[in-house]
């Protein structure tokens, strides 16, 4: 959630933040009246507490007519207290509920839009011209089901559409790109996490994936719980309720897991292979930092993950997200998509995101820090960033690094952790 103190000061900034995510402007005016009525119904109940206090002091002291009329007068402002004490709790109750609505404030720099608004920051890597090469490329599923990689149709059969089986070499790679990317996040200073599949609904509420995004969650009614769609929800509720000593930022975590999505309103768009499913595992980088140090922690996630990509060897772009197409956590996001070749177009492999101090606030992480000799408490910043996401990177890996027999030729970061394959052919039977 956003500081309310800043929704008070400057409600302008926060009007054209909801325009630019192409969310409901009317609902900062409706959180001011509802702030208002908040801190009024408070000071009313501050003042009636203070009278009553005040007159429970002389009731003692009274006798007769006098004690009789200061009881009646306690009996009335009794009932006073209590309706404003309802009151304030009322208020209060309506300005949580739609300040969790809010989304966080959009960077002045994201370009203003929808999906296909964003700005091309960087482009690496050289794309192959396969024409040239003699040979027209495979897409991922003829290579995978080639490879005994992949098998959609068992997944289909098993478990229903979107949903596969990593076969062989299939399952040796994706364990492959998950210890290589461990390494890479270990060896940069993150903690390797192992997170839980399924959280409470304040972990998920306070990530802010139960407004906008809350028709792509799995929720199991029976128990109240959720499965994630990210490990990104589990680190940042691992410090929930937590004072944090600022000497100790930045806390960096590498969390793997199941990632769990419904995919809703995808229906007919990357029905083939496995791009677009409803499981698959990956790798999720997660800072704690001082907000002061968020924007250069952005950057080097970002950085991490060209890291990656770079070390896959594939040919990709870095995107600066536009603003409508965000969710609702992040002031800012930074896409790295790499290049499919039987696509002929960048899709989608890492993002990262900065989310200032919105889920922090949402989730009560702070960090203690000393500010003009004294110590003070104030919310921290959180950011995330995917470093494998395991099935759309092997789908880049399949049709970027194909040969002309149908074998796929492995990136050297990768030969160490498949046993020093250097070209992915069917196992022997």
């Amino acid at each position: 959630m956003i500081d309310l103190r800043l929704l008070r000061e400057d409600p302008d900034r926060v009007r054209a933040s909801q325009r630019a995510r192409g969310e409901d402007v009317d609902l900062v005016d409706a959180l001011l009246s509802a702030d208002e009525r908040r801190r009024s119904s408070g000071l009313r109940f501050d003042e009636l507490r203070s009278e009553q206090k005040a007159l429970g002091k002389l009731i003692p002291k009274a006798a007769g007519d006098e004690k009789a009329g200061l009881l009646k007068k306690a009996g009335e402002l009794a009932a006073a207290v209590k309706a404003a004490n309802a009151e304030q709790d009322d208020a209060d109750e309506e300005t949580k509920r739609l300040l969790m609505r809010l989304g966080n404030l959009v960077h002045e720099d994201v370009p203003v839009g929808g999906e296909e608004d964003f700005v091309v920051l960087e482009t690496h890597g050289t794309i192959r011209d396969f024409a040239a090469e003699g040979f027209e490329p495979k897409d991922h599923l003829e290579l995978g089901e080639a490879l005994g990689a992949i098998d959609v149709e068992r997944g289909a059969k098993v478990s229903g559409s979107r949903f596969y089986y990593l076969t062989g070499v299939g399952a040796l790679l994706e364990l492959a790109l998950v210890n290589a990317a461990i390494a890479q996040a270990t060896e940069a200073g993150f903690t390797p996490m192992l997170t839980p599949a399924l959280v409470r609904p304040r972990a998920m509420e306070g990530t802010g994936f139960l407004g906008q995004a809350a028709e792509n969650v799995y929720h199991l009614e029976k128990d109240d719980y959720y499965l994630v769609g990210t490990s990104e929800v589990p680190l940042a509720a691992y410090h929930m309720d937590e004072i944090i000593d600022a000497d100790k930022l930045p806390l960096r975590y590498a969390g793997f897991s199941p990632c769990f999505r419904r995919e809703a309103g995808t229906y007919g768009k990357d029905t083939r292979g496995i791009f677009r499913v409803h499981q698959f595992d990956k790798v999720e980088m997660f800072s704690y930092v001082d907000p002061e140090d968020a924007e250069n922690e952005h950057k080097r996630l970002l950085d991490w993950e060209k890291q990656w990509l770079t070390g896959l060897e594939l040919p990709f772009q870095v995107i600066d997200v536009a603003s409508a197409d965000l969710g609702a956590s992040a002031s800012r996001k930074y896409d790295c998509e790499a290049w499919i070749p039987t696509q002929g177009k960048y899709r989608e492999l890492t993002s990262a995101s900065n989310c200032d101090s919105f889920q922090a606030r949402r989730l009560s992480v702070r960090m203690r820090a000393e500010s003009e000799g004294k110590k003070a408490v104030q919310p921290l910043a959180t950011l995330n960033g995917t470093l494998c996401a395991v099935p759309r990177t092997i789908v880049a890996l399949l049709e970027n690094h194909q040969l002309a027999d149908g074998s796929v030729r492995v990136p050297e970061v990768l030969r160490p952790y498949l046993g020093g394959r250097e070209i992915l052919e069917p196992l022997a039977k």
